[in-house]
């Protein structure tokens, strides 16, 4: 009997063991999702919306810090963001343990990476794990037996950290300071300004507890790096962080220790994942719960650590949220409503103390924008969903702000361009002329952006009662047709927002550059980025996107869209063209919604049947997992949604109805309620094609049908990946990586791109005694240049050198909108000229000799005074630099021997 009740209570307790580790959804989260490639997410320790996010940062600094291995790692930072592009930002409060000064660089031999937890061993035996609380990290170091580790502190370095002043997107040293605080503990702080948003100085205050004693030996000559010695081979420090003081640093340590905090930490997700309940494969698991996990990271409770005002809830690192706004944000108002109201009340604070609610912020700062000024969509959503405990009014007045007041540079961070960093750029010639003209950066997608703006403002003011505004700003929100072409075809497309100047005419042809003496024109299409590729998105026609995806992305007004489109059929013929000629582009926010424009026109099972394939080709549970930048889990929430079957209309009362990928799901609503939905595989029609909040709010059952591929549409020998690749140039069959071998190196091109700064390997040979073609290569692109361009080109080629592999052929019948030409080197025809005359024209410039030596010749530009350094003792007339170019880029080339070395 007595074996018979042991065996009753092990099968009792196994049972429960089994119940409870069913409801722990935190086993299906994978931090490494995402966190390779394009994803570039935070892989590290983090609590919901957590301000510390410690981790390991490579020497080759990127966003998110962490790098796979066999990257070697400078240390461990306190703070960092996840799944951005463009410039760092943070890596602050760096510490590294290591046994020898020489071995400060350290090579990792193993890691260990899980939800709250990260851990690796170094090459040299040190074990460092760690996790995290909303404002302390948490390290476990074991230096091995018989071992007295040491660690540096350095509070100088952090990610994308440079000496050039004012280097656009860089973060800049201000000051710092680190100082020995008793036997067990350090302290100090450090002071950045810059990065990614261009902001502000912001400091960082820290304050080191170690569990054992420590020796100290600070660095000579250095008021910003401390070494210390452990007198044990095992310590643990918890490291606070405050914006605030070293103080309240201290104060932001708990009390309890490193497992205590791991199992809160994990305790504390769980409840935030629980909020929806899947069946589905072991896959679906983890990709669904890390899409919620990479949600919940970004923008961060900063609530008592804002040192410019002391108004709380107050949340930073809204990164940014043109890319937020059409399904994060949703998403949290779904699973996670207070924290999004909090969200809300934060940019009103910042409003009602920085004059603008920021469509961006980061270490403090607003900054940038993108686009429109998008908290707009956010207040509009809330209000539409009927999200309580929100001053409306108030929040109506911070719009109307951005609607009607031009930005203006207030304290000096972002230059020349306040417009980055809040309200909207261009406003007063979008509300006078009805569009942005061309030449005024981002035209395009701000004045559609306005427009969508001005929509939600105005559904905002007719809830309130304010009939006059409702109507200045509903007509404000077709001003999207001003800049709609109807009478242009392409591919079979007809009508498409094209550039307008300011007196109202069409541009078929556009400026390439920003010179204000030198305009070569190309024809613009709408897949043309309208820039020279050193120019960054900020200064196109369209941001992050081309007129053939913005054309689409009118979602206050499809019905509208579909009109000037000629009618249902042809809209559908377009989307299909749109998906077949690789418009789609599956890593870009304002294509988020394009698949599902199909509901509009009563073919909803197109939009799934396009879904289907966009997640199946795209994601995975893989480090490569994500297509794109996750972008504060742009990319992951609209994975989510899709998953359960919705889409939601940002802005509106509105989720798009398709077909869940999973068999059935129950989200746990804010009010207390359950939704339940099951796909019904019998079920092959919509019997709606649209629900309202209010349906899914009021809980209950939901019937979602199955799926039935629709072959017609569904390319299954081409997957749908859109490269990130947005410019199209002509390229040739040949393999680009032999052909990159092949070419040896001779130097390194350095370019200065409107303040940021690129470094590429670059050479240039005759292939295999063939002396018609001279193959260039920098960065990963080739340049095949006739040799009769070598000998007589006249101008310059522009063709982009970055990382696609690309082949560029010079030849202007084979490159449509691009000058035939050289490219670093003028051609020996010019040279001639100029040593025999002094003076060469180049892309239509008169260039003049202005000082000469045996090896170089300097010349000048008549028409603005652009120099630049030719060679004179290389096979190729290479420029060796340029300053002030026209179309404003500089380069210098270093490492270029002479011929015969």
């Amino acid at each position: 009997m007595a074996g018979k009740k042991s065996l009753q209570l092990l099968v009792a307790f196994l049972a429960v063991a089994l119940l409870v580790a069913a409801k722990d959804y935190t086993r299906y989260v994978d931090p490494r999702i995402g966190s390779e490639g394009l994803g570039r997410t935070f892989p590290g320790p983090c609590m919901p919306y957590g301000m510390v996010k410690p981790g390991p940062d490579a020497v080759t600094m990127p966003n998110a810090g962490w790098a796979p291995i066999p990257e070697p790692v400078k240390g461990f930072s306190q703070m960092h963001v996840s799944g951005t592009g463009g410039g760092q930002k943070y890596g602050n409060i760096l510490i590294q343990p290591y046994l020898d000064s020489k071995e400060i660089i350290q090579k990792r031999m193993d890691e260990k990476i899980s939800l709250g937890y990260y851990a690796c061993t170094f090459e040299n035996g040190i074990r460092t794990e760690i996790t995290a609380s909303e404002r302390c990290a948490f390290y476990r170091l074991d230096f091995g037996k018989k071992q007295k580790g040491k660690l540096l502190i350095d509070v100088a370095t952090f990610l994308g950290i440079d000496t050039i002043p004012d280097k656009r997107e860089a973060q800049q040293y201000v000051d710092s300071y680190v100082s020995c605080d008793g036997k067990y503990a350090v302290s100090g702080w450090s002071t950045v300004r810059g990065g990614w948003n261009n902001g502000g100085p912001y400091t960082v205050y820290f304050y080191l507890q170690s569990d054992v004693p420590l020796l100290y030996n600070k660095v000579k000559e250095s008021k910003a790096r401390l070494d210390v010695t452990f007198l044990k081979s095992i310590a643990n420090l918890k490291l606070g962080i405050s914006h605030i003081s070293i103080a309240q640093a201290k104060r932001n340590i708990p009390f309890c220790g490193f497992d205590a905090q791991l199992k809160q930490l994990r305790e504390t997700w769980n409840g935030k994942l629980r909020k929806i309940e899947i069946v589905g494969t072991e896959k679906q698991k983890r990709m669904f719960y890390t899409g919620i996990y990479h949600t919940m990271l970004m923008p961060v409770d900063k609530s008592g650590e804002n040192p410019h005002f002391s108004d709380t809830p107050y949340y930073d690192d809204y990164y940014a949220i043109w890319d937020t706004y059409r399904t994060s944000m949703p998403l949290l108002t779904l699973i996670d409503e207070d924290k999004q109201r909090d969200m809300i009340h934060s940019l009103l604070n910042i409003y009602k103390h920085d004059g603008y609610m920021p469509d961006a912020r980061s270490g403090n700062w607003n900054g940038r924008t993108q686009g429109g000024s998008n908290a707009e969509i956010v207040i509009a959503d809330a209000f539409a969903k009927g999200m309580k405990g929100i001053d409306y009014e108030l929040a109506l007045k911070a719009m109307i702000k951005d609607a009607e007041v031009p930005p203006t540079d207030d304290d000096g961070y972002l230059g020349s361009v306040p417009d980055e960093k809040h309200g909207r750029g261009g406003l007063k010639e979008y509300n006078t002329l009805g569009y942005i003209p061309y030449g005024i950066d981002r035209a395009g997608n701000r004045t559609v952006e306005y427009s969508y703006d001005d929509w939600c403002i105005a559904q905002v003011a007719k809830g309130l009662g304010h009939q006059d505004l409702y109507q200045k700003y509903l007509k404000r929100s077709g001003n999207w047709r001003n800049l709609w072409r109807g009478d242009y075809e392409w591919q079979g497309m007809r009508g498409f927002i094209m550039p307008r100047d300011a007196d109202g005419r069409w541009l078929d042809s556009v400026p390439w550059g920003k010179s204000k003496v030198y305009h070569p024109l190309i024809p613009y299409r709408p897949d043309t980025k309208v820039a020279p590729w050193y120019l960054p998105w900020w200064s196109t026609f369209f941001y992050e996107a081309l007129s053939a995806e913005y054309s689409l992305s009118i979602p206050h007004d499809v019905p509208g869209l579909v009109e000037l489109c000629g009618g249902k059929e042809a809209f559908i013929k377009r989307l299909h063209t749109f998906f077949a000629n690789k418009h789609y582009n599956v890593a870009n926010e304002p294509s988020f919604m394009t698949p599902y424009l199909y509901h509009w026109v009563d073919r909803p099972d197109l939009s799934v049947a396009r879904i289907r394939q966009i997640v199946n080709d795209n994601y995975n549970d893989t480090p490569l997992g994500l297509p794109g930048n996750d972008d504060s889990g742009a990319m992951s929430s609209w994975l989510v949604f899709n998953m359960m079957g919705l889409y939601p209309v940002a802005g509106q009362n509105l989720y798009l109805v398709g077909s869940p990928l999973i068999p059935e799901y129950t989200i746990h609503l804010e009010n207390g309620k359950k939704l339940q939905v099951v796909r019904d595989e019998k079920m092959k029609s919509w019997d709606r094609k649209f629900l309202t909040h209010e349906l899914l709010t009021n809980g209950g059952k939901l019937v979602l049908p199955g799926f039935s591929a629709v072959d017609s549409i569904v390319d299954n020998g081409a997957k749908m990946l859109i490269s990130n690749q947005k410019e199209r140039f002509p390229r040739c069959e040949q393999d680009v990586d032999n052909l990159l071998k092949s070419i040896p190196s001779q130097g390194i091109s350095h370019f200065v791109l409107n303040r940021q700064y690129r470094n590429w390997e670059l050479g240039a040979t005759y292939l295999n005694g063939n002396r018609d073609t001279l193959y260039l290569k920098c960065n990963q692109s080739v340049y095949l240049i006739p040799e009769r361009l070598v000998d007589e080109a006249t101008g310059f080629s522009w063709d982009n050198p970055q990382k696609g592999k690309n082949i560029y052929v010079c030849n202007k019948s084979q490159n449509e909108g691009m000058r035939d030409g050289t490219f670093l080197f003028i051609s020996r025809k010019a040279l001639q000229q100029l040593l025999h005359s002094g003076t060469f024209i180049y892309n239509d410039m008169t260039w003049r000799q202005v000082s000469r030596d045996a090896k170089t010749v300097v010349v000048r530009a008549d028409i603005d005074g652009t120099t630049m350094c030719i060679s004179l003792c290389h096979q190729l007339s290479w420029v060796l630099w340029m300053k002030n170019n026209p179309l404003g880029i500089d380069w210098t080339l270093t490492g270029m021997l002479p011929d015969g070395k």
